[in-house]
């Protein structure tokens, strides 16, 4: 070091050689004044980055609903009964699922439903008694072939065509029901609000939305069975309405009887699902067009 005296540079030792002058208090002053200089900055806290509103809101709100589907398939009747105002965002979310799982199923297991059909016509009398047993062999293995080829491709198919323009006509059909039930129960002087009674009709509507869901699951498995899920899952909307009216007190002793007021919406049921086949058939013939028109599956065949 240097002496801060004379100015002699030592190698080491307590005094400098050039004019005795004492290092040690000099190294000392060195690092005192190293140490001082020397300031850690503090380092900023760390604040962890909190979730999205609108991500937590939406755990929030499916949390909930998971909830309230797994009672409603558990206990549907005291589910359906106490479901209040409070239920209706869930009850909303049931509707959509219902209204939605139907075109999705049709988009995913068309083929299925078109296979079993030729099949069933294979086992009418007239058809079968013409038929060689080597027919309904190529018959399997042309059924076989379209299983497993991705035909949607082929004839462009368009998923988000076919299963929101079909789910949106299901769900103005399942609004109008919903109307036709609630306006059914007010006459028959059932005092109730309407999202409570929307609430009620979608706690319902859960299982028949389950036995839709099942469906769709064994759709995409390509397990032929789905569709009779999916009938029965259209078929219990009549059951949701007697239960949905059924389910609220009568007012007043003068109101229209209940059994009168659940034929009509039968009635009113019947016309929309007449609407919703009649649109779902013109999807059939247009599949089927394309199918023919399709040079691509013609080479395939």
């Amino acid at each position: 070091m240097n002496c801060s005296n004379c100015g002699h540079f030592n190698d080491g030792g307590k005094f400098c050689v050039k004019c005795g002058h004492k290092l040690q208090e000099e190294a000392a002053v060195s690092q005192a004044a190293a140490a001082s200089e020397y300031q850690p900055q503090p380092q900023p806290a760390y604040a962890p980055q909190q979730p999205n509103q609108r991500v937590r809101q939406a755990k929030k709100v499916s949390k909930s609903f998971f909830s309230y589907f797994a009672e409603g398939i558990k206990n549907p009747t005291a589910t359906a009964q106490a479901a209040g105002e409070s239920q209706f965002v869930n009850a909303l979310i049931t509707v959509i699922l219902y209204a939605l799982s139907i075109p999705i199923m049709l988009y995913v297991g068309w083929k299925l439903l078109l296979i079993q059909f030729v099949r069933n016509m294979f086992k009418l009398p007239i058809i079968s008694e013409e038929l060689a047993p080597s027919d309904m062999e190529d018959f399997n293995t042309g059924a076989d072939l379209i299983k497993a080829t991705d035909i949607n491709s082929i004839i462009h198919f368009n998923f988000t065509d076919f299963v929101f323009k079909q789910g949106i006509f299901i769900f103005i059909g399942l609004a109008v029901i919903i109307g036709a039930t609630y306006v059914a129960a007010k006459f028959g002087k059932v005092d109730v609000s309407f999202k409570e009674f929307f609430s009620r009709f979608g706690t319902f509507l859960i299982i028949p939305t389950a036995l839709l869901l099942i469906g769709l699951v064994l759709a995409f498995l390509h397990v032929e069975y789905f569709s009779y899920f999916m009938n029965f899952g259209l078929l219990s909307i009549f059951l949701v309405v007697p239960f949905t009216i059924a389910s609220f007190k009568q007012s007043g002793t003068n109101g229209l009887d209940r059994i009168y007021s659940t034929l009509i919406v039968y009635v009113v049921i019947t016309i929309v699902l007449t609407f919703i086949a009649n649109g779902l058939g013109e999807e059939a013939k247009t599949i089927i067009t394309r199918m023919g028109n399709s040079s691509e599956l013609n080479d395939l065949f």
